[in-house]
């Protein structure tokens, strides 16, 4: 009896010990995905970033932040710009951006995410009102680019890096829909009277290069009237025709030269 009170005594000295390291455990191990870091603050200083993996913190010392390293795909609210050319159009766009350094990600800005947005959303205005409605519309990857570098230059102290913006959406008023509409018409007109000139242009000249054919070469003519009587009597028609030479016609044409030569 004596022993097993002892043992008694003895575990119950040590169940506080195990409670204790059991809680020191749960509070002091964190394990981190291959994506996430850890920031580590010990007493309020930046220690290092760790992970992925298992990582020990000192209770009540240390605290960690946790950081995601996977891409991020931030979508930008539409943004009322006026254009040089004065046009009033609502643009949003998508950005595309990482943290490439968690520390400078947690202690050089309050809110990374949040601040990313704003930045976008001003930026976005400021670009898209230093240029003219067309080329809103005819150069998105030359306006992507320009946000692009400037969203870069002003996110690369915080740690993060901006690799695309993309321009989603273009919203035009309705009169400046109608007004387009009107201009596309206007100029596919333009254009099928630019080819329709062309081919006429085209066939006189063909008609001017026959015509000096058949100047030179009589005979020509005898064989396209010849042609024109074979396509007419390969038709189902009730046309009859009856085809004469020109030689009986060359008498007659030179009794009214030569009239025409004695008056």
């Amino acid at each position: 009896m004596g022993i097993i009170s002892t043992i008694i005594s003895l575990l119950g000295g040590l169940l506080p010990v195990v409670i204790l390291f059991i809680l020191f455990l749960a509070v002091s191990l964190r394990v981190l995905k291959e994506y996430e870091r850890g920031v580590i603050f010990r007493l309020g200083r930046v220690i290092a970033a760790k992970g992925p993996g298992l990582i020990i913190l000192i209770p009540i010392i240390d605290r960690m932040t946790k950081v995601s390293l996977r891409t991020v795909a931030m979508d930008v609210p539409p943004q009322d710009v006026i254009t040089r050319d004065n046009v009033s159009v609502k643009v949003n766009a998508v950005i595309y951006f990482r943290v490439m350094d968690p520390t400078n990600a947690i202690v050089q800005v309050e809110d990374y995410l949040f601040a990313t947005s704003q930045l976008a959303q001003t930026t976005l205005r400021s670009v898209c009102g230093q240029v003219e409605m067309d080329e809103l519309l005819s150069e998105r990857e030359k306006i992507n680019g320009e946000l692009q570098q400037i969203l870069d230059q002003h996110t690369d102290a915080w740690g993060i890096k901006i690799s695309t913006v993309e321009v989603k959406h273009i919203d035009l008023p309705q009169e400046m829909q109608r007004a387009m509409a009107r201009q596309a018409e206007a100029e596919r007109e333009r254009r099928a009277k630019v080819i329709n000139a062309e081919g006429e242009f085209q066939a006189a000249e063909k008609l001017a290069q026959a015509a000096e054919i058949i100047s030179t070469h009589p005979q020509a003519l005898q064989l396209r009237y010849l042609q024109t009587l074979r396509e007419i009597a390969s038709e189902n028609n009730s046309t009859t025709l009856f085809p004469l030479p020109l030689d009986l016609f060359k008498p007659f044409l030179k009794m009214v030269e030569k009239n025409g030569s004695s008056e």
